[in-house]
């Protein structure tokens, strides 16, 4: 199961936040953006109750995390259809 997990910092932390957020194991990528968030970062784990887990006690607590929203990815078949296609695509575009 993936999760996207969106990030207010405090000002002037964010290079020290991510740089706390690639010492979490379950963690994927993580990006600064810009926009109401400042980061994102994109974690992976068994189910539902560790990517809560990892939010609550790995990315909250770390010095300047204000606050966090998690989004969790949800990928249908159908979905799952059009990026095969669309990768296919892409290497032969013939």
């Amino acid at each position: 199961m993936k999760a996207f997990v969106l990030i207010k910092i405090r000002t002037g932390e964010v290079e020290l936040v991510l740089r706390d957020l690639y010492r979490i194991q379950s963690l994927v990528d993580a990006y600064m953006t810009f926009g109401p968030h400042d980061a994102i970062a994109m974690i992976e784990a068994e189910n539902l109750k560790q990517i809560g887990q990892i939010v609550y006690s790995e990315i909250q607590p770390i010095p300047g995390v204000l606050q966090t929203l998690t989004l969790l990815a949800i990928e249908s078949q159908k979905i799952t259809g059009m990026k095969e296609a669309h990768l296919k695509r892409q290497l032969h575009p013939n």
